[in-house]
């Protein structure tokens, strides 16, 4: 590929020598006003293509710059991130914990079957409030 690259910067910079000899000719540009300038072709040709490349080069160049940094920047991200994931998680000792606060529950008062609403269930069964609480007879009616 080297030799490739070699071979078409040497037939360019041969057929811009061949053009430059064959076309010395000077070329009257007028710059403003009365202001005359006579120039060699082949500098002016070269000098405009340069004000036309060097621009876009530079835009090339600020272009990869801004590319790489970004690229940088992510394996930078992603390397912290697969660091962060292949050290196992810190383990804690049994002394490392606050110790345990074991709140009491609330006092609950008994309720009574006498004092509890009489509800039939899905059976049609209901308890019996006289008597044996929480005894469950079974509807005949």
């Amino acid at each position: 590929m080297q030799f490739l690259k070699t071979l078409f910067w040497a037939l360019l910079v041969g057929v811009v020598v061949a053009f430059s000899l064959n076309n010395m000719t000077m070329v009257p540009v007028r710059l403003w006003g009365s202001v005359v300038a006579d120039v060699n072709l082949p500098l002016l040709l070269i000098v405009t293509f340069l004000l036309g490349f060097v621009p876009a080069y530079l835009s090339l160049v600020t272009v990869r710059w801004r590319a790489r940094q970004r690229i940088a920047a992510t394996e930078r991200a992603l390397a912290d991130l697969r660091a962060a994931q292949a050290t196992p998680p810190a383990t804690l000792a049994p002394g490392d914990l606050p110790a345990a606060r074991v709140v009491p529950a609330p006092a609950v008062t008994p309720v009574h079957a006498v004092d509890a609403p009489v509800t039939d269930n899905a059976l049609g069964e209901h308890p019996i409030t006289p008597g044996a609480p929480g005894t469950i007879i079974q509807d005949r009616s």
